[in-house]
């Protein structure tokens, strides 16, 4: 007959073992850390600061470069600086900056993408980290200077304000600390702001207080530590014309010329703005319409 100490005990072990096997499957379901992770070339993954590992992204939403109009030479001076990084050659960490919606992050995701369709055989990879895992950069970095691949740092939107202390992790890594980025590792950023520091802010502070002034220029001492300014203007009339005709062609679209650019111009009008976005938004709706995939 078993006591109630023996029962007590049994209990006590069936316990540990469910927990034990929960414990197991966590760990077959939690994400690989990169000494683990065996990253494959051309591809993109996603930096989880919160637990610090990788994730690879299946799916990259990239488009084709042909795509990116009226930013010709943005283009021609980031596919320089990336093929010389690419290489093993000296390059610069690079911000892309300005007008809302004209293809700074496409154009990131574009570059690497045609790059390895003409160079198979690199080891160049794209990283995301969210703005929010700034704070994270170190850990992430101590990950990648491990690996024998070539990776590309991409943060999107990126920002600060006055509460925000996380640039200064970003502006010791980028230059001026002692570790530096790793020599196989480049950053890349866009960014609505020239000097990284949000609009309101920076008018705020620079009118109110010898505190907001130093933000402001320890802000701008952070963009100047991208070797590459990339800046992004609003599109002309003629170039989202050539936006819209050129996304039509492709997916012929059963339209006349005229009555594109005529729904075309009432569309921009009717969202108050040109640009890429709002030319690649009016695509999607005709292909819906003309049901075409």
């Amino acid at each position: 007959m078993i006591n109630k100490t023996d029962a007590i005990f049994m209990k006590t072990n069936d316990l540990f073992s469910q927990i034990g096997r929960i414990a197991d499957a966590l760990e077959r379901l939690a994400p690989l850390k990169s000494e683990s992770l065996q990253f494959q070339a051309g591809k993109a993954y996603l930096w989880q600061g919160e637990i610090q590992s990788f994730a690879l992204i299946d799916t990259v939403n990239a488009i084709d470069l042909k795509f990116l109009i009226g930013i010709e030479h943005q283009q021609k001076k980031l596919m320089t600086n990336t093929s010389s990084f690419a290489k093993g050659f000296p390059a610069n960490n690079a911000l892309l900056w300005g007008a809302r919606g004209m293809g700074k992050s496409s154009l990131v995701k574009g570059v690497h993408q045609q790059l390895m369709k003409e160079n198979p055989d690199w080891r160049l990879i794209l990283i995301e980290i969210l703005r929010e895992d700034i704070s994270t950069l170190t850990a992430c970095l101590d990950q990648l200077k491990q690996s024998k691949h070539r990776f590309i740092l991409f943060c999107d939107d990126l920002s600060f304000d006055q509460t925000d202390n996380s640039y200064k992790s970003l502006k010791a890594l980028l230059e001026g600390g002692l570790a530096g980025r790793p020599d196989n590792v480049i950053f890349y950023a866009t960014s609505n702001q020239r000097h990284l520091l949000n609009r309101n802010q920076s008018e705020y502070d620079t009118s109110t207080a010898i505190h907001g002034g130093d933000i402001t220029n320890e802000t701008i001492s952070l963009s100047d530590r991208f070797g590459l300014w990339l800046g992004f203007h609003n599109c002309t009339p003629q170039e989202f014309q050539e936006m819209i005709t050129t996304y039509a062609a492709h997916y012929q679209i059963p339209l006349s010329e005229e009555d594109l650019l005529k729904q075309a111009h009432q569309w921009s009008m009717e969202r108050g703005s040109r640009s890429g976005r709002v030319a690649w938004q009016f695509i999607q709706h005709l292909l819906g319409i003309h049901e075409i995939k």
